[in-house]
């Protein structure tokens, strides 16, 4: 069985280029709404189990290495309290086919 990531990564023609991020989060500033780690697609963040000045759980990056710099957490969130900045973009890797 695949994993997530690879089963994303499929849908990516040979020849293409992926953009990789880098998630910043600021911790205090978070309500821990949730939103960025519910509708994030490829799964990077998750809630802390620790809490912020506020009294809340706040995202923590649970695999960076998924992260395609796609702007969906900092576009939803509604307090600005995370962002994500371009790493650097790499070619899609070319995994095998499962026969099926």
């Amino acid at each position: 069985m695949e994993s997530k990531r690879e089963e994303k990564v499929k849908v990516f023609s040979s020849g293409m280029k992926v953009a990789r991020g880098e998630v910043e989060v600021m911790r205090d500033r978070c309500k821990g709404c949730g939103f960025c780690v519910t509708y994030c697609p490829m799964g990077v963040l998750e809630l802390s189990e620790e809490y912020n000045v506020k009294g809340y759980h706040f995202p923590v990056v649970k695999d960076e290495a998924s992260c395609i710099n796609c702007g969906l957490c900092e576009m939803l969130c509604p307090d600005f309290a995370i962002w994500s900045l371009l790493k650097e973009e790499r070619p899609v890797i070319e995994l095998p086919r499962r026969d099926e």
